[in-house]
């Protein structure tokens, strides 16, 4: 089981000839024992073809040599990798893996065979993608939203390594792009600006959910899938055990984001507001449904789960037809902490109340609020020096 190099010399339609190098390795025989060979290549180099005849030889000798399958890309992720990934991770991830999938994945290059993918055909993909990968066919997709699809591309494709169906991942020698680095300007309101915003929402049906959002600094999941009894106005505080999530025409339950929950005191103001939005929801309640059944703080007017769409498209309104800064309703999270930074609170009792995994990302998030509030100190530290 030597194999051999077999050189193929092509002439283009402009005159010009191109030459490219192929492994020729003997497989077992066959059941009825005609001979059998596979092809691998083709190289650019006569080099690069010998190493691969020698690894693969060697592969052959040890027993370790995996035939490349003939199955389709589409196939290996819609009728195997998918199914079994259904049922062992979070229905949010799910959804993303699915979502690469049937919309970047298959269209593109579901149609080759799983044993022929290479990494320039997955850098191909990733460059398309970058360029009008968009399901609206308005642009690209973002750097972030490529990088997801490599990350499912090699998940899929280690799992079909372990099966058997292919010798090496090829997506672990492409190169996806570079996510851009979260540590660009974020947007903000001033704390008169988000003054004005709570002024303008009184008397909205969600006035409560929008100060909760904006005081908690909470996720928009979060206070849409905020029940009753997670909240204890007495104590002044909630408590985070789960959000609501909207996804292919439906809304469904998940864990806090990166399975953290915990709870979050509230100032007085917020407290007074969710017991006026109580007794409101009540009423609302009282002749079109059972105010008991729900659960739900914030709802539809018939009492069903509230769409976390529904803020967004609420806030965009209110927003638009005002004359604050254009911000997004998660923007509102980061008001709370650029506030909360400013105003003296510790980086941890920040980083606990937005549940983020450690003070040090939420030091790194904020840092922009950093440099004022370092010449303040600079300023102190030098007064309790000469005057202390």
């Amino acid at each position: 089981m030597q194999g051999h190099i077999h050189k193929r010399v092509r002439t283009c339609k402009n005159g010009r000839k191109s030459t490219l190098w192929y492994v020729v390795v003997d497989l077992p025989q066959g059941a009825s024992g005609e001979r059998r060979q596979k092809w691998h290549g083709g190289f650019q180099t006569k080099k690069a073809a010998e190493a691969v005849r020698a690894r693969l030889v060697h592969e052959l000798t040890t027993g370790f040599y995996v035939e490349p399958s003939r199955m389709l890309l589409s196939e290996w992720l819609a009728d195997h990798w998918l199914p079994v990934h259904k049922t062992r991770v979070k229905k949010t991830t799910y959804r993303a893996y699915r979502s690469a999938v049937v919309h970047h994945i298959n269209p593109r290059i579901g149609g080759v065979a799983i044993g022929k993918l290479k990494p320039q055909m997955l850098n191909n993909l990733y460059q398309q993608l970058l360029a009008d990968g968009r399901c609206d066919g308005e642009g690209g997709l973002a750097p972030a939203t490529v990088s997801g699809v490599h990350v499912v591309l090699r998940k899929a494709l280690a799992d079909a390594e372990d099966a058997g169906l292919i010798p090496r991942n090829p997506a672990i020698g492409a190169k996806p792009p570079r996510p851009k680095s979260q540590g660009g300007e974020l947007r903000y309101w001033t704390p008169a600006e988000l003054r004005e915003f709570l002024d303008l929402v009184e008397g909205h049906r969600l006035e409560a959910a929008f100060h909760l959002l904006a005081m908690t600094g909470a996720r928009r999941g979060e206070v849409a899938g905020l029940r009753w009894v997670d909240v204890d106005l007495d104590a002044a505080r909630i408590t985070i055990r789960q959000r609501l999530l909207a996804g292919d025409g439906e809304v469904y339950l998940s864990s806090p984001k990166s399975g953290r929950g915990g709870t979050v005191d509230l100032d007085q103001a917020t407290v007074d507001q969710l017991r006026q939005h109580r007794e409101r929801q009540r009423h609302e309640a009282a002749e079109t449904w059972r105010w008991e059944d729900s659960g739900y703080v914030f709802t539809r007017k018939d009492g069903s789960a509230l769409n976390p769409s529904t803020l967004t498209r609420a806030f965009r309104w209110i927003v638009d037809h005002s004359e604050l800064p254009r911000i997004r309703l998660h923007d509102l999270r980061h008001t709370h902490a650029s506030i909360a930074v400013k105003a003296g609170v510790p980086v941890g009792v920040v980083s606990e109340r937005l549940g983020h995994a450690s003070p040090e990302f939420t030091l790194q998030r904020y840092s922009h609020v950093m440099p004022g509030m370092q010449r303040e100190a600079a300023h102190a530290v030098a007064r309790a020096v000469r005057f202390g």
